[in-house]
């Protein structure tokens, strides 16, 4: 079964990648939203908040290590 924290890194990963495709084919505004998810992840390290995990765990996601 898919953990929390798996899931939240491959969402963050699937977020920068489309963004990035964005920006290549589209706009290079589309950028902002890669900054956008780095920053959320920077801010999740420090004060171990992330709204992604949150509706995760009420979606039924078990918790855990990423690398159990």
């Amino acid at each position: 079964m898919l953990s929390v924290d798996r899931a939240v890194m491959g969402f963050a990963g699937t977020v920068v990648l489309a963004s990035l495709a964005l920006a290549h084919f589209e706009s290079p505004n589309w950028l902002w939203l890669t900054a956008f998810v780095g920053a959320n992840l920077l801010q999740a390290s420090f004060t171990g908040l992330c709204p992604l995990a949150k509706i995760l765990k009420a979606m039924g996601l078990r918790t855990g290590c990423a690398f159990d």
